[in-house]
Protein backbone atom coordinates (compact mmCIF):
# COMPACT_ATOMS: atom_id res chain seq x y z
CA UNK A 1 0.00 0.00 0.00
CA UNK A 2 1.10 3.28 -0.86
CA UNK A 3 0.46 6.26 1.41
CA UNK A 4 -0.83 9.72 -0.45
CA UNK A 5 -1.91 12.87 0.38
CA UNK A 6 -5.20 15.34 -1.45
CA UNK A 7 -2.69 17.56 -3.65
CA UNK A 8 -5.49 19.38 -5.18
CA UNK A 9 -9.17 19.61 -6.70
CA UNK A 10 -9.37 20.86 -9.70
CA UNK A 11 -12.01 21.68 -12.76
CA UNK A 12 -12.23 20.22 -15.38
CA UNK A 13 -12.30 22.34 -18.36
CA UNK A 14 -14.32 20.09 -20.52
CA UNK A 15 -17.07 19.05 -17.76
CA UNK A 16 -18.21 20.09 -14.48
CA UNK A 17 -16.73 17.13 -13.28
CA UNK A 18 -13.71 17.70 -11.05
CA UNK A 19 -10.38 15.86 -10.49
CA UNK A 20 -8.64 14.96 -7.28
CA UNK A 21 -5.26 14.87 -7.24
CA UNK A 22 -3.93 12.13 -4.75
CA UNK A 23 -0.27 12.91 -4.45
CA UNK A 24 1.96 9.62 -2.95
CA UNK A 25 3.58 11.11 -0.09
CA UNK A 26 7.13 9.90 -0.21
CA UNK A 27 7.30 11.42 -4.20
CA UNK A 28 5.85 13.57 -6.82
CA UNK A 29 3.43 10.85 -8.51
CA UNK A 30 0.04 11.52 -8.16
CA UNK A 31 -3.22 9.65 -9.01
CA UNK A 32 -5.71 12.07 -10.76
CA UNK A 33 -9.20 10.68 -9.95
CA UNK A 34 -12.53 11.53 -11.38
CA UNK A 35 -15.59 12.78 -9.04
CA UNK A 36 -18.87 14.64 -9.11
CA UNK A 37 -19.15 18.52 -7.65
CA UNK A 38 -21.11 17.44 -4.84
CA UNK A 39 -18.22 15.08 -3.42
CA UNK A 40 -15.87 17.84 -4.30
CA UNK A 41 -17.70 20.33 -2.39
CA UNK A 42 -18.15 17.63 0.41
CA UNK A 43 -14.12 17.47 0.51
CA UNK A 44 -13.36 20.92 0.06
CA UNK A 45 -15.94 21.98 2.53
CA UNK A 46 -13.82 20.21 5.61
CA UNK A 47 -9.97 20.73 4.61
CA UNK A 48 -10.85 24.29 4.38
CA UNK A 49 -12.42 24.05 7.65
CA UNK A 50 -16.31 25.40 6.69
CA UNK A 51 -18.67 25.09 9.12
CA UNK A 52 -22.42 23.83 7.84
CA UNK A 53 -25.43 24.23 8.75
CA UNK A 54 -26.86 21.00 8.96
CA UNK A 55 -24.26 17.25 8.72
CA UNK A 56 -23.57 16.24 5.10
CA UNK A 57 -23.57 12.66 4.07
CA UNK A 58 -19.98 11.98 5.21
CA UNK A 59 -20.41 13.50 8.50
CA UNK A 60 -23.63 11.56 8.62
CA UNK A 61 -21.45 8.48 7.95
CA UNK A 62 -18.63 9.74 10.36
CA UNK A 63 -21.31 10.11 13.71
CA UNK A 64 -22.71 6.66 12.95
CA UNK A 65 -19.82 4.68 12.98
CA UNK A 66 -18.72 6.71 15.97
CA UNK A 67 -22.23 6.22 17.71
CA UNK A 68 -21.84 2.37 16.52
CA UNK A 69 -18.46 2.59 18.34
CA UNK A 70 -16.47 1.98 15.42
CA UNK A 71 -13.47 3.87 14.18
CA UNK A 72 -12.22 4.63 10.77
CA UNK A 73 -8.42 3.04 10.58
CA UNK A 74 -7.83 4.31 7.24
CA UNK A 75 -8.99 3.93 3.78
CA UNK A 76 -7.86 2.40 0.70
CA UNK A 77 -8.33 2.68 -2.85
CA UNK A 78 -7.73 -0.90 -3.80
CA UNK A 79 -9.08 -1.37 -7.44
CA UNK A 80 -9.07 0.17 -10.90
CA UNK A 81 -11.61 -2.22 -13.30
CA UNK A 82 -12.67 -1.05 -16.16
CA UNK A 83 -11.23 2.63 -15.72
CA UNK A 84 -13.65 2.31 -12.40
CA UNK A 85 -11.64 3.40 -9.18
CA UNK A 86 -13.06 0.73 -5.87
CA UNK A 87 -12.32 2.01 -2.69
CA UNK A 88 -12.30 0.49 0.72
CA UNK A 89 -13.00 2.04 3.97
CA UNK A 90 -11.90 -0.34 7.08
CA UNK A 91 -13.49 0.38 10.09
CA UNK A 92 -12.21 -0.92 13.81
CA UNK A 93 -15.48 -2.31 15.41
CA UNK A 94 -15.23 -3.16 19.07
CA UNK A 95 -14.63 -6.13 19.61
CA UNK A 96 -13.51 -7.39 16.53
CA UNK A 97 -9.37 -8.45 16.60
CA UNK A 98 -10.03 -7.58 12.82
CA UNK A 99 -10.95 -4.26 11.01
CA UNK A 100 -14.28 -4.60 8.30
CA UNK A 101 -13.87 -3.78 5.15
CA UNK A 102 -16.77 -2.12 3.63
CA UNK A 103 -16.80 -1.52 -0.15
CA UNK A 104 -17.30 2.59 -1.31
CA UNK A 105 -16.62 4.77 -3.89
CA UNK A 106 -13.07 6.66 -3.54
CA UNK A 107 -14.46 10.25 -3.22
CA UNK A 108 -16.72 8.85 0.05
CA UNK A 109 -13.89 7.40 0.91
CA UNK A 110 -11.64 10.29 0.78
CA UNK A 111 -14.24 12.68 2.24
CA UNK A 112 -14.48 10.64 4.84
CA UNK A 113 -10.96 10.27 5.50
CA UNK A 114 -10.42 13.99 5.95
CA UNK A 115 -13.40 14.08 8.38
CA UNK A 116 -11.60 11.03 10.83
CA UNK A 117 -8.14 12.27 9.59
CA UNK A 118 -7.09 9.04 9.09
CA UNK A 119 -4.71 7.87 6.52
CA UNK A 120 -5.77 7.55 2.60
CA UNK A 121 -3.64 4.16 0.07
CA UNK A 122 -3.57 3.35 -2.55
CA UNK A 123 -2.80 -0.35 -3.98
CA UNK A 124 0.64 -0.51 -5.44
CA UNK A 125 -0.68 -2.18 -8.36
CA UNK A 126 -3.49 1.01 -9.24
CA UNK A 127 -0.75 3.34 -8.92
CA UNK A 128 1.50 1.28 -10.93
CA UNK A 129 -1.42 1.37 -13.33
CA UNK A 130 -3.18 4.93 -13.14
CA UNK A 131 -0.62 7.18 -11.30
CA UNK A 132 1.05 10.25 -13.25
CA UNK A 133 4.12 11.92 -12.97
CA UNK A 134 3.24 15.82 -12.83
CA UNK A 135 4.37 17.49 -15.68
CA UNK A 136 7.04 20.14 -15.42
CA UNK A 137 5.87 23.14 -14.45
CA UNK A 138 4.65 26.03 -17.50
CA UNK A 139 5.77 28.25 -15.87
CA UNK A 140 9.30 27.21 -15.60
CA UNK A 141 9.22 25.63 -19.46
CA UNK A 142 8.67 29.46 -20.56
CA UNK A 143 11.33 30.56 -17.94
CA UNK A 144 13.78 28.15 -19.30
CA UNK A 145 12.44 29.01 -23.06
CA UNK A 146 13.16 32.67 -22.80
CA UNK A 147 16.74 31.86 -21.17
CA UNK A 148 17.82 30.20 -24.29
CA UNK A 149 16.00 32.57 -26.58
CA UNK A 150 17.58 35.34 -24.57
CA UNK A 151 21.36 33.45 -25.20
CA UNK A 152 20.45 32.51 -29.06
CA UNK A 153 19.78 36.58 -29.72
CA UNK A 154 22.22 37.36 -28.26
CA UNK A 155 24.99 34.70 -29.96
CA UNK A 156 23.53 36.47 -33.35
CA UNK A 157 23.44 40.09 -32.28
CA UNK A 158 27.57 39.17 -31.48
CA UNK A 159 27.68 37.48 -34.73
CA UNK A 160 26.31 40.40 -36.45
CA UNK A 161 28.09 43.08 -34.59
CA UNK A 162 31.32 40.65 -36.16
CA UNK A 163 30.40 41.63 -39.61
CA UNK A 164 30.45 45.37 -39.13
CA UNK A 165 32.93 47.47 -40.23
CA UNK A 166 33.17 50.00 -37.78
CA UNK A 167 35.31 51.84 -40.84
CA UNK A 168 32.59 52.52 -42.82
CA UNK A 169 30.75 54.46 -40.37
CA UNK A 170 33.43 56.92 -39.77
CA UNK A 171 32.43 60.51 -40.49
CA UNK A 172 28.94 59.97 -41.46
CA UNK A 173 28.02 62.19 -38.77
CA UNK A 174 30.32 64.71 -40.38
CA UNK A 175 28.05 64.70 -43.70
CA UNK A 176 25.14 65.38 -42.17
Amino acid sequence: MIEVMIDSIRISLVSQHRIVLLREVDSDRQLPIWIGPCEADAITIELQDVKVARPLTQDLLKNVITELGGTVSHVLIKELNESVFHARLFINVQGEREPREIDCRPSDAIALAVRTKVPIFIAEEVMDVAGVEPEPDMQEDADEAQDVADVTNLDAFSDFLDTLDFDDFDGEDDKA
